[in-house]
């Protein structure tokens, strides 16, 4: 390994199958930066000496995790950590906080910021005339340089006169707190549908692969709708995290 930190064990006398054991333990020292994106690990022959356990099931652990997206093959060079995944929990926090907050390096690239007719379902999730004037944001986050997000906001034109590169360095909600909005509550949608083709080449992933979506309208705390979003989000890097409680 190259992390000298990595300690890894099995327990024969466990039900938990070897190769999941191994497969937890690794994907665990992936998410605490025990194992930092990057990283190479030992060929399979190598690990499993190390372990004392067969070689199909060294690799039936490294699979479950290429599965996942944490590891990834690549020739010639051999089995490396990809960048963890970013788990959000459904709190009413913009990404580029959440990213911050997760020790990730987030960066902007701003797409799209212009003033533009509401289309009707905008119109509708923040109260205006249908063809009423929005601000539209379309921004790609990267996280560790790597692409992450591509992010799709309308404001009421008014709300926010944020120029890109405002938005290129700071977090939307925090340039909307510095303006005086300051979000209470939200309703937002979790999904999943195949990449366009758009969203593939600037995501980086094959048109028609899946992503995962989330539409949010947020309101201020005088009650007043002042965004609505529509993302979409690489699945191997990015997950939602909710608690529930029993009622």
């Amino acid at each position: 390994m190259t992390a000298p930190g990595l300690r890894l064990a099995v327990d024969r006398r466990s039900p938990v199958p070897l190769y999941h054991q191994v497969a937890s333990q690794l994907a665990d020292a992936i998410d605490d930066g025990t194992l930092p994106a990057g990283a190479k690990l030992d060929n399979e022959i190598a690990l499993a000496d190390q372990l004392g356990l067969s070689r199909p099931t060294m690799r039936k652990a490294i699979e479950e995790l290429v599965g996942k997206g944490l590891l990834v093959r690549k020739r010639g060079v051999g089995t490396q950590v990809v960048h963890g995944r970013v788990r959000r929990e459904l709190e009413l926090t913009s990404l580029y906080d959440d990213l911050a907050a997760a020790g990730k390096r987030p960066t902007t690239t701003v797409l799209r910021n212009e003033i533009v007719p509401a289309p009707t379902e905008v119109a509708e999730e923040l109260g205006l005339a249908a063809g009423g004037e929005v601000r539209l944001l379309e921004r790609l986050r990267q996280a560790d340089d790597a692409p992450l997000a591509l992010l799709r906001n309308w404001l009421p034109a008014d709300l926010v006169d944020a120029d890109s590169e405002a938005l290129e360095s700071r977090g939307l909600y925090e340039l909307l707190r510095e303006g005086g909005t300051h979000l209470r509550i939200a309703r937002q949608r979790i999904g999943a549908r195949g990449a366009s083709a758009t969203e593939a080449d600037l995501l980086g992933v094959v048109a028609g692969e899946a992503l995962l979506t989330m539409q949010r309208t947020a309101y201020a705390d005088s009650g007043r709708a002042v965004e609505y979003g529509d993302h979409c989000y690489r699945p191997d890097s990015y997950s939602f995290e909710v608690t529930v409680v029993e009622r």
